[in-house]
């Protein structure tokens, strides 16, 4: 397979070109009016932004995307799909709350935002996936797939299960309903390093199922020398969907996946869902690699970025399109004081950090998780290539 072409624009701006200019110039040189919009639905597929979380992209960008395929005769609408976790977008409503208060409506966009699996996140379609080695059939949300065309807009950025969330992430776990994203999580649910644990809770406030208990007790030393003893928590693993947010929220890194190919078998599904949600209709993907946040949008809170803003990316084919994102983030020098430096200095204290992964922003910020399978994967099913031409637009 020949590479891909893959178009990408600097945040340098001028006096009366400022960025959403130079967004849609981007846009139009990656080739997007190569697509019939005349008269169809166009599904804008994003992350509206958990509430309390600051680092999704504006609608301001959104409104760039939606005035050109207007421009182009298409009938946009901005779309996502329900959560799994507990939180302010886990049914229909409450997510359309959280998206109007973020900007996402239509006197901000110029159109209208639909919540693709419904009210309750039980809208959604069976799609078989042709060539899928782990999912047969993916569960999407009606709305994305009553679409005539597919545009994905990202916000490049670590990721806590995944390793990153790119193009296939928005696209495969966003697009599934909330049993789309049972069926991706659930095959490595988390374990509790009791020797970890301090009691805190927090897993259980965050778990949308009851799969928490605290009925083991151990001794643990505090600051101060004085010794306490805390009740450890435990999952029942009938009531786990294997989500992952406990393992995000845990601040002691006691909650880590099941068993080691957990992250990968995620990676796997992730990208064959996406493969679903674009096969046999026009897709066309954009990425802004900017606020790169160690953690996903889902969050209701955004730690600092972990390398300065790059710039804007798009591509038709959804592979290369992350493959270059990433790259563009492993060039750059870490910030200081972030995640990545946190856990690099945790990782090399420990002597778990060898020069090969020493640079690698994603691993170190996440250790537990492996990027490169959802690319491998996707390459292997043929969603696309990891093979690009970088083009320069000004």
């Amino acid at each position: 397979m020949k590479p891909s072409k893959v178009y990408f624009c600097d945040l340098h701006t001028h006096l009366g070109d400022g960025l959403p200019n130079k967004l849609k110039r981007l846009i139009r040189k990656a080739g997007i009016e190569q697509i019939d919009f005349a008269n169809k639905f166009v599904a804008i597929k994003m992350n509206l932004g958990e509430p309390g979380n600051l680092s999704y992209l504006r609608p301001n960008y959104a409104r760039v995307v939606v005035d050109v395929v207007r421009e182009l005769g298409g009938k946009p609408f901005i779309t996502d799909c329900n959560t799994l976790y507990v939180g302010g977008r886990k049914n229909g409503l409450d997510h359309l709350d959280g998206a109007y208060a973020n900007g996402f409506n239509p006197f901000q966009t110029g159109c209208h935002t639909i919540i693709a699996d419904g009210i309750k996140g039980l809208d959604e379609v069976e799609v078989p996936v042709e060539g899928g080695e782990y999912v047969k059939s993916a569960k999407i949300g009606r709305a994305l797939m009553d679409a005539d065309i597919v545009i994905s807009l990202t916000h490049f950025k670590g990721h806590e299960g995944a390793g990153f969330g790119g193009t296939m992430k928005n696209i495969g776990m966003g697009g599934g309903s909330r049993a789309g994203k049972m069926d991706q999580h659930a095959a490595g649910k988390p374990a509790v390093k009791a020797s970890k644990c301090i009691g805190c809770r927090q897993c259980s406030k965050i778990c949308a199922h009851g799969a928490f208990s605290f009925d083991e007790i151990r001794e643990v030393e505090l600051p101060s020398g004085k010794k306490r003893e805390v009740h450890v928590a435990s999952i029942d693993h009938d009531r786990c969907v294997g989500c992952g947010r406990c393992i995000a929220v845990c601040n002691q890194d006691a909650i880590h996946p099941g068993y080691s190919a957990a992250p990968e078998v995620l990676n796997y599904k992730i990208a064959e869902y996406t493969k679903a949600v674009v096969d046999g209709r026009p897709s066309f993907h954009i990425s802004l690699v900017i606020d790169v946040s160690p953690n996903c949008d889902c969050h209701d809170e955004n730690d600092k970025p972990i390398v300065g803003d790059i710039g804007f990316f798009a591509s038709f084919d959804p592979v290369a399109l992350d493959q270059a994102c990433i790259d563009a983030v492993q060039e750059q020098p870490a910030l200081p004081d972030t995640e990545f430096t946190r856990m690099r200095d945790k990782l090399e204290a420990a002597g778990e950090l060898d020069e090969e992964h020493a640079h690698d922003k994603f691993y170190v910020t996440h250790p537990d998780t492996h990027w490169q399978s959802c690319i491998e994967h996707a390459e292997k099913i043929g969603l696309g290539t990891h093979e690009y031409e970088l083009i320069r637009v000004k």
